[in-house]
């Protein structure tokens, strides 16, 4: 860890002691099915706190909190220094609250390196980077030269349950992979889950299943409808320094994105009309098709080691023979650092996505702590890192949990709240699948707000966040989040609110910390997850999931069923 200094560590000083400091929450939330010692909890957590972690957090001084960045190791130690204040136990390695992640980082060179589509007939289509493409090498390697043919695959899925297979007849060895973003567009909900987007959905997906198929690149077509977001979001998340674990990485030359009209463009050339072929790509007949195309490219990349660190603390539980289960809150600290070359406001601060989540994680732990008597069961908060570089604090942390993930009873995760009011809804995606369900509803019910459905399932936010990586390993695990409805407002405000932001803030360096921030509704979701929380620690059965459900094998082996 870099030694903070100067006005770093000042502003550092000023907030631990600003946090401390606070009066109890005024709009607390009674549930009275909860004992007085979590009631007690309740009124205890504070939205000005939640507000002052999030002020340091996306403050310009930590430069966007990148991932093995000093303004990411200053958040890490920050929040380190507020679970030691409240009495946590360290959880991390060699007894610190730091469990140390290994990390390889790739920065692609644009001006070294080059991305053109080669058609068999005409001029060759040099891309531009950034605006027609962004292109990063997987095999942390230097540099890569590729001159390889290119395979439309249609969505790039091979997923038997469904009986569907993009791949079928072809060989894709050494090939280049054009692929469509999203998954076969569906309102059964036993196909690929209706129009909620499963994992087969997820551009990792894409790139781990073109990599043990043997393929060496792939081409993303980014169509904004289907991915739910825009080309700015996919540019400004790619063309930054990328990291992958360094003992499990996938295996492609080059994991790229190109812009709709330049793959318009690229079948027009060879002769193809790509909207027929997209259209062709929405049956179970569909087959792979040669593109009359070459890729050939030269990647140019930095490569860095590097270690970042999730951040691990327990409170023990009050029940010798529960205690060594536990619930685990997770939040990502990271996000996408800052731009060197970028003109103008080039710091990525990540207000909302993700400090607003590690304020509230902060705030959970020291109402809890707090509290005169603790829950049966421990609670572990870990704060995790590299959530912006696919997840990967929270996948190292599903692989190495500080007790085994058959102990870990339920994961609540929160990853972007905006603060702009009080919610009289929330959204659970996922968490109707698990036993635990009927407890989040009459939870719900006693804090008056009502269960959304998810927005958008089209956007796959299951598989979007840290609490997946929980489920990969069977735990039961959603993130809670506001719904669309809020205090004072009609939800075509909340929907506005939530596209504005999309538009102007989503991975870009204008979500910063503002003044007039509102953060009682961030309260109220810390509130709901104590209650949770301690519900499920104090639990006379702990929580699965429901019987047929995707996780419901990775959670009976890590209970050695």
């Amino acid at each position: 860890m870099r030694k903070a200094t100067g006005l770093i560590a000042v502003l550092l000083t000023t907030t631990l002691v600003f946090s401390q400091n606070k009066p109890a929450n005024k709009r607390s939330v009674t549930d009275t099915s909860l004992p007085p010692a979590a009631q007690t909890a309740l009124r205890n957590v504070n939205p000005e706190n939640i507000r002052q972690h999030v002020r340091f957090l996306s403050h310009d001084l930590l430069e966007g909190r990148g991932t093995g960045t000093r303004g990411g190791d200053i958040a890490a130690e920050y929040i380190a220094t507020q679970f030691a204040l409240y009495g946590l136990k360290p959880m991390g390695d060699n007894g610190s609250y730091m469990q140390k992640v290994p990390l390889v980082g790739v920065t692609t060179v644009p001006e070294s390196s080059s991305f053109v589509l080669q058609p068999a007939k005409g001029e060759p289509m040099k891309l531009a980077y950034k605006d027609e493409y962004v292109a990063y090498n997987q095999n942390l390697t230097e540099k890569v030269d590729i001159d390889a043919p290119i395979v439309f695959v249609g969505y790039g899925i091979e997923a038997p349950e469904y009986k569907w297979n993009d791949y079928k007849d072809v060989d894709v060895r050494g090939k280049v992979l054009l692929m469509l973003v999203n998954e076969p567009p569906s309102n059964d909900d036993n196909f690929f889950k209706g129009k909620a987007l499963t994992y087969y959905g997820r551009w990792t997906y894409k790139y781990e299943e073109a990599a043990r198929k043997g393929a060496i690149g792939v081409i993303l077509i980014h169509k904004t409808d289907m991915a739910s977001y825009g080309w700015e979001v996919v540019r400004n998340s790619n063309s930054g320094e990328k990291s992958f674990l360094r003992a499990d990485h996938p295996q492609l030359d080059a994991a790229s994105w190109i812009q709709l009209d330049v793959a318009r463009a690229l079948a027009k050339t060879s002769g193809m009309d790509l909207d027929q072929m997209m259209k062709s790509a929405q049956s179970r007949g569909f087959r792979p098709v040669e593109m009359n195309a070459k890729l050939k490219a030269t990647l140019v990349s930095k490569i860095r080691p590097m270690q970042s660190n999730n951040v691990i603390a327990m409170l023990p539980g009050s029940d010798p023979k529960l205690s060594s289960e536990a619930v685990i809150f997770t939040a990502h600290y990271d996000h996408l650092g800052i731009r060197p070359d970028q003109p103008g406001d080039n710091i990525y601060n990540g207000a909302a996505d993700n400090a607003t989540g590690c304020g509230i994680l902060l705030e959970m732990a020291r109402a809890i702590a707090s509290a005169p008597q603790h829950p049966k069961r421990s609670m572990i908060f870990a704060s995790v890192t590299a959530e912006e570089q696919g997840l990967l604090g929270s996948e190292y942390l599903g692989k190495h949990p500080p007790i085994p993930a058959g102990k870990i009873v339920l994961n609540l995760n929160y990853d972007d709240l905006p603060p702009i009011g009080v919610p009289e809804e929330i959204e659970v995606v996922g968490a109707e699948r698990t036993t635990f369900y009927p407890t989040v509803q009459a939870t719900a019910k006693a804090f008056g707000v009502a269960i959304k459905p998810d927005s958008r399932p089209e956007a796959g936010h299951y598989y979007r966040s840290d609490h997946f990586s929980m489920a990969r390993v069977g735990v039961p695990a959603f993130s809670i989040n506001e719904g669309m409805k809020f205090e004072g407002h009609p939800a075509a405000w909340g929907v506005q609110q939530a596209e504005d932001y999309t538009a102007h803030r989503y991975h870009q360096p204008s979500d910063e910390y503002k003044p007039e921030m509102i953060f009682t509704g961030d309260a109220k979701m810390a509130q709901l997850g104590v209650a949770l929380g301690w519900k499920a620690a104090n639990a006379a059965a702990i929580p699965t999931w429901r019987s047929g459900d995707e996780f419901e094998a990775a959670r009976k082996a890590s209970l050695g069923q």
